[in-house]
């Protein structure tokens, strides 16, 4: 099989199953299992695949057109510039949550000593946090193992300096943050998604109250764990930030700022 039929063929499937980034697919699931980069392909794109090598690339076609993540068949997912393992125990990351790393470099200063990202998962937040702010002392804390696990792996990888935590939001922490940084479950089971959620962890994806429960109880958890002038950032959908505005001001937070998924509270 030669590399530019093979591709050609995997992305005309892909496409026929409703998969828009059809031919972007093809291209990393070859790349990967040759362990070459996409721009290799297109410079050979005449050679031929062996043929372990397409029983391999077949294998993963089949994963992807059953709606497998492309994330998860790879083991990794681009974030902020940087490459973190991903699995089945940990959601995977989305670009709109760099917003969050975007909104942390607004009120970062010498001043602000301590954060902790709250449900880490594959830890992409927090040590992003941590290696874009060296000065930063970071936790990670999540109430899987699994995640946790995972999270370990991504920052020994990436050399970040941080400490892991196994707690129920922040349940058994025990100190007081300047920052509390979180991007937890935030779906509805009632909402309209795409096939590839059914592969991710329920824990990390979906929360009862129309999506707010978890954020609504760390709202309640941070006003106290925080230090004076601290901030809560939260990532949500924006339609339910109102709601979750409310919720923050009534329990005594400032709202800061609004951008894209995310949200900034100060407490006075």
């Amino acid at each position: 099989m030669i590399i530019r039929i093979w591709i050609r063929d995997a992305a005309e499937q892909l496409a026929n199953a409703g998969i828009t980034s059809a031919l972007l697919d093809a291209e990393i699931i070859l790349a990967h299992t040759l362990r070459k980069s996409r721009t290799w392909l297109h410079a050979h794109d005449n050679e031929s695949v062996l043929p372990r090598e397409l029983e391999i690339a077949n294998a993963r076609l089949d994963l992807r057109l059953d709606r497998t993540p492309i994330a998860y068949i790879v083991g990794h997912k681009w974030f902020y510039g940087r490459l973190f393992k991903v699995s089945p125990a940990t959601l995977i990351p989305r670009p709109e949550s760099e917003v969050l790393i975007e909104l942390l470099s607004t009120y970062i200063t010498q001043g602000v000593k301590t954060l902790i990202d709250v449900g880490t998962g594959s830890g992409c937040l927090g040590i992003t946090a941590k290696l874009e702010y060296p000065h930063l002392t970071v936790t990670l804390s999540d109430i899987s193992r699994h995640a946790l696990s995972v999270a370990a792996t991504n920052a020994a990888t990436l050399h970040a300096d941080v400490a892991l935590l196994r707690s129920d939001l922040l349940d058994t922490t025990p100190h007081y943050y300047d920052i509390i940084l979180a991007n937890l479950p935030y779906v509805d089971r009632t909402w309209e998604r795409s096939p590839e959620t059914n592969y991710e962890p329920e824990l990390a994806l979906f929360a009862d109250k129309n999506g707010i429960a978890l954020i609504q109880k760390l709202i309640a958890q941070a006003f106290p764990r925080l230090r004076s002038a601290g901030l809560l950032i939260l990532e949500a959908d924006p339609y339910q930030h109102p709601r979750l505005i409310k919720l923050a001001e009534s329990g005594g937070f400032q709202h800061i700022e609004t951008k894209g998924y995310g949200l900034v509270f100060r407490k006075p």
